[in-house]
């Protein structure tokens, strides 16, 4: 009788430790899904912020106009974005950068949703690579531009031209700032995507 009240209680205190355990290992599990829901967040935050940011880019770009007078207003000469092939290039570009990220917003939501779900990811990690090469070739190119309107170029009889069109070269310049804004977000957004990646690993 003895043996089987011990046998009893050691059964008892197995079944209890055992009890005790399970949480820690619910716990567990539980840890990686919160961390992708929160980089799920930061990643939909860091879209919006770049949707913004290449908007602002080829708006600022895109109305850039300015008319300069010479020689007591008998000539005029008009600057605008579309007299430069780079900077129509440039607005095009961010244009389709700010269309694509309002599009996965859908896509980033999802992922907030269910963090597990791998398709969503990987169209996401895939695409934000090839928005991210598209905005850095149109921001640097037009910075390129930009550069030779302000200082120019003796080797290839480029003339300045920001000392008449001032107001024209204040707006380029500003929306190449904010392109670079932009090309950085994206990097952001594609370190985030291969953080979440070395998540799912784990």
């Amino acid at each position: 009788m003895m043996k089987s009240d011990d046998n009893a209680s050691i059964d008892v205190e197995s079944s209890a430790e055992s009890k005790g355990k399970a949480p820690l290992i619910g716990n567990g599990k539980e840890k990686p899904n919160k961390l992708k829901k929160i980089m799920g967040v930061v990643d939909f935050v860091l879209r919006l912020a770049a949707i913004i940011a290449a908007l602002a880019a080829a708006a600022t770009m895109g109305t850039s106009d300015e008319t300069a007078t010479f020689f007591t207003q008998v000539f005029r000469i008009e600057a605008s974005y579309d007299d430069v092939p780079t900077f129509t290039f440039f607005v095009i570009a961010m244009s389709i950068v700010a269309g694509y990220l309002v599009l996965s917003l859908m896509f980033s939501v999802i992922t907030i949703i269910r963090p597990n779900f791998a398709i969503a990811r990987i169209l996401l990690f895939i695409f934000d690579i090839v928005v991210l090469a598209l905005a850095t070739a149109s921001a640097a190119a037009a910075a390129a531009i930009v550069y030779l309107a302000h200082n120019g170029n003796r080797n290839t009889n480029w003339q300045a031209i920001c000392q008449q069109f001032g107001h024209f070269c204040q707006k380029v310049s500003g929306a190449v700032v904010t392109s670079f804004v932009a090309v950085v977000l994206l990097m952001l957004l594609v370190l985030v995507s291969g953080f979440n990646f070395i998540l799912k690993k784990k």
